[in-house]
């Protein structure tokens, strides 16, 4: 039995070895992780102790979960991407041999899962990889001597209540119990959820060199994407292969996947917010509304582009989509630092309902509301909708999106030439000192370059496949 279990870990060793082979070398560094603990302790009142927890995991179907996504403040603060975890910041240093301000509880080592599932960190590969120095398996959470009482401040974030108990002391669910019971919390304390929001607001608004540079490439890739989908799409694809071009390029260099669910709405249904069926198995002579952001290594881009169908914009289609490029070109010209964020909402909103009045579609400027009922900005990062102050100013290194866009669904109370057309125009920003980085450069904004692009020969529509 004890050779059998000797071969059993080799194999298991072997295979993680392998496993973890070939992988991309750009991921955030484990001192990028160090230093925003660091920050969030240096923005930490005296005498505090920081709690964050992992993402639970979500069922898809039956026995099997949708892909996992760590919480994106676990993975800021730690880089571990695993379920079931929690960490401790502490703004002074704890204990007195073996002195620490924090601690790390990770899913536990398990050859038999790992089979399964993939391989586990564990403590050792949670000191190494991320460097962390105190770090325990999570049943060890529930025993570990803590006196959460003696602080003056617990700071923690919103805690999930459908969670289900896998029977153990250590999955998110018993985390968070243990946690509660050590605290004596019986319901969220909102001064301490409030101060949880500041101290992350304030970091993850402000991107560093390393995210800076994942930004880019989020963002670029994407651009590559949209100009590809802008080659091949024609009267006949369906939204479903527009989609699908965006999801092939993004992991053609090497992004996870995508930042939120793709909108790929055509004629009526980009009208649609947050549209998600993409379904519709034709185009036709309509627009095209795609709002479709890679997610590499964390990080979201948001881009959205409207195109015709047939490569050509007919002049209602134009006119919209030149009132929507003309907001846009007037937002960016106050993308700079100290500029309130709420003017970017602001000045858009002026640009488009006097264009809309000129047009006939409205006569009141408050009815604006009515074909653009959304904002124009928001940050951007780790989350496609990222962390940050929206009442504050604009400062250096921030990102955001400038979104205008103007959506006429059919009946509306206009001249029935404008149904059925919903443009967006979706860029993501980098503030600078005394101007912006427009990310999202790569792909073509004017209606004129558009159509150009549009009429490029595509790659994808010379494969050829079976017939099914």
């Amino acid at each position: 039995m004890k050779q059998f279990l000797l071969l059993f870990t080799l194999l298991i060793s072997a295979v993680s070895i392998q496993a973890q082979e070939n992988l991309p070398t750009d991921y955030l560094s484990k001192e990028f992780h160090k230093g925003r603990r660091e920050a969030f302790r240096n923005l930490m009142p005296a005498n505090s102790v920081a709690v964050v927890f992992s993402y639970p995991e979500r069922v898809f179907s039956k026995d099997v979960n949708y892909n996992y996504h760590q919480n994106p403040d676990m993975y800021y603060l730690t880089g571990y991407k695993e379920p079931d975890a929690v960490l401790l910041i502490f703004k002074e240093l704890q204990g007195t041999a073996d002195a620490y301000n924090e601690v790390l509880f990770v899913r536990e080592r398990n050859a038999s899962r790992e089979i399964w599932t993939g391989t586990r960190l564990g403590i050792e590969g949670a000191k190494s990889k991320l460097g962390f120095t105190t770090v325990y398996n999570g049943k060890d959470f529930k025993d570990f001597a803590i006196d959460f009482k003696k602080f003056d401040k617990i700071i923690y974030d919103k805690t999930p209540t459908d969670l289900e108990s896998n029977q153990s002391d250590f999955d998110l669910f018993g985390l968070l119990q243990s946690f509660k019971t050590k605290a004596g919390i019986t319901r969220d304390d909102k001064t301490s959820l409030e101060s949880f929001t500041n101290i992350t607001n304030s970091l993850r608004q402000i991107k560093t060199p390393e995210e800076m540079d994942l930004m880019r490439k989020t963002v670029k890739l994407s651009c590559v994407a949209h100009n590809e989908v802008m080659k091949a799409v024609g009267p006949d694809m369906s939204e479903n292969e527009a989609e699908g071009i965006h999801a092939y390029i993004h992991r053609k260099y090497g992004a996870e996947g995508e930042g939120y669910p793709p909108i790929v709405g055509v004629g009526a249904n980009g009208c649609i917010l947050h549209y998600g069926e993409n379904n519709s198995t034709k185009m036709n002579n309509q627009l095209l509304l795609m709002d479709v952001g890679s997610e590499y290594h964390g990080y979201s881009a948001d881009v959205t582009r409207t195109i015709p169908a047939n490569g050509k914009f007919s002049e209602e289609q134009k006119a919209i989509y030149q009132l929507v490029y003309d907001a846009q070109e007037e937002v960016f010209k106050i993308c700079k630092e100290g500029t309130p964020i709420q003017d970017l909402n602001t000045k858009s909103k002026e640009v488009i309902a006097a264009g809309l009045i000129k047009l006939g579609i409205i006569k009141d400027p408050k009815d604006v509301r009515i074909y653009y009922p959304h904002g124009c900005s928001h940050f951007l990062g780790l989350d496609v909708h990222d962390k940050g102050n929206y009442m504050g100013t604009l400062k250096e290194n921030m990102i955001l999106t400038v979104e205008p866009g103007i959506y006429i669904p059919a009946n509306s109370k206009c001249d029935k030439k404008w149904w059925n057309i919903g443009v967006r125009i979706e860029d993501d920003i980098a503030i600078k000192k005394d101007s912006y980085e427009n990310l999202s450069a790569e792909s073509p904004r004017k209606w004129e370059d558009v159509e150009k692009m549009a009429a490029q020969k595509s790659t994808f529509n010379e494969m050829k496949f079976p017939k099914i």
